[in-house]
């Protein structure tokens, strides 16, 4: 789960910092500095995925990148395509996790009954 997530907060840093390319000439310094925030935002949290919080952090950066379409319009849509992305990487994780758990007591049950014990 924490893989997919990554990938997608770190991907979609990269098009923000391409969307701040496209807005620099245009935009008041306010808001090319708040693109490079919320992108330096998501590289940051991809590296705090381990505590609850930062699931809750990328969430609202996901928020924050839809908002950013108001100073580049292209933003509402990528960050939606983002957004998605997210919640695909957290429920594809967790059926993941859920499946990796079950093969697990599976594989413990058997070694179990084997009467064979855990190589370490």
């Amino acid at each position: 789960m924490k893989v997919m997530a990554r990938s997608v907060l770190v991907m979609e840093a990269i098009t923000v910092g391409f969307a701040l390319l496209l807005v620099r000439l245009d935009a008041k310094g306010f808001e090319v500095a708040l693109g490079g925030v919320i992108a330096l935002a998501l590289i940051l949290n991809s590296g705090l995925l381990r505590f609850k919080w930062g699931w809750w952090l990328g969430g609202f950066l996901q928020i924050a990148v839809i908002f950013y379409g108001f100073v580049i319009t292209s933003m509402f849509f990528m960050g939606a395509i983002f957004a998605a992305l997210w919640i695909g990487a957290i429920a594809i994780g967790r059926k993941g996790e859920r499946i990796q758990a079950a093969l697990k007591a599976d594989y413990q049950a058997r070694t179990e009954a084997k009467g064979e014990s855990k190589p370490e």
